[in-house]
């Protein structure tokens, strides 16, 4: 009867017997970021501060949370949502290290205590610095000497007022862009303009003009700072934060009697190295699916937004740090 018991438990992690089938692009997709996202270096980050096996409840291993975040960052699960995921998809179980047939799933409550645990000691901020490090072991570091791209993007926020408090999130404000209101909150981030690797990042209310977060958004030894309009007439800031940078962010062409053709045909130039900073924002919205805030507060979605951005920088390099296939 034992050896029975321990063939069905080698059973429940395996996949399934099918004849024909073939992977996902779920599958495919966690494959490859497997093979990219420096584990080592996260799961050290996060073990001086991940409680230790003792009398009590044997915490679950810290791999398979730290991996359970990720998922989370990358399919949009909500905590409970996680928890029930593992149990309907054997492709998230095998990559997180879930084997049910030797234990259950992370439940929702210490897929929470997880988070928080991140969010205390500030460790999300301290994964975007670390991914950037191992990036630039790999020969993607941040140029110094070449430039940053300065941009904001609003995310979002629930605007009802149907929840047990009554009110909408004090912290998230409203702003208007065009024609459109919006109500939420902005990411501001650095990148840099060689490797489009996301340096720095802010998060603010969404009615925080982008121009107040520009100083914190450069490193100090760029040699060129891009931007849109929303940035013009900060040159003091810029040269106060990075005093050999030069001020290439766009400027205005239309007055009330003419238009400036030289400078349109400036901010033109200007636009074909400043698009690139859009596309770290097209995989945190589009790839990763986030476009709403997922907690109440400026500080906990800045922390998941540090994570994502880690992660973002990864998922644009991907082909470069993956093994390449014979």
């Amino acid at each position: 009867m034992k050896r029975m018991a321990r063939f069905q438990l080698t059973l429940a992690s395996q996949g399934s017997f099918a004849k024909y089938g073939r992977k996902s692009k779920r599958e495919l997709f966690l494959d490859q970021m497997n093979q990219v996202v420096p584990w080592s270096e996260l799961l050290a980050l996060v073990e001086s501060v991940y409680p230790r096996a003792g009398n009590g409840r044997q915490p679950v291993g810290l791999s398979i949370m730290l991996r359970t975040y990720f998922l989370q960052q990358w399919f949009g699960f909500s905590d409970p949502g996680m928890e029930e995921a593992f149990y309907d998809s054997p492709v998230l179980q095998r990559f997180a290290g879930v084997d049910l047939g030797v234990a259950a799933a992370p439940d929702e409550t210490t897929i929470l205590r997880f988070r928080h645990l991140l969010e205390e000691h500030d460790l999300c901020a301290r994964m975007l610095d670390t991914v950037n490090r191992y990036l630039d072991s790999k020969g993607i570091g941040i140029g110094i000497g070449t430039g940053t791209i300065v941009d904001a993007t609003i995310i979002h926020a629930p605007s009802s007022t149907k929840n047990s408090s009554g009110k909408r999130d004090p912290e998230m404000h409203q702003t208007k862009k065009g024609n459109q209101w919006y109500f939420g909150a902005k990411a501001h981030i650095g990148v840099d303009s060689k490797e489009t690797v996301v340096h720095s990042l802010c998060t603010s209310a969404a009615n925080v003009a982008d121009k107040h977060m520009l100083p914190d958004l450069l490193h100090g030894e760029e040699r060129k700072v891009w931007g849109d309009g929303g940035y013009q007439g900060q040159s003091e800031a810029i040269r106060a934060a990075a005093p050999k940078a030069q001020d290439m962010t766009c400027r205005r062409t239309r007055f009330k009697h003419y238009t400036d053709e030289q400078a349109k045909r400036k901010n033109t130039t200007k636009a074909r190295v400043r698009a690139k900073v859009e596309h770290p924002f097209r995989i945190l919205k589009r790839v990763f699916g986030f476009t709403k805030v997922r907690y109440r507060g400026i500080w906990k979605n800045h922390q998941w937004l540090c994570a994502a951005f880690a992660l973002v920088n990864l998922y644009q390099h991907r082909n470069s740090l993956a093994p390449q296939r014979a």
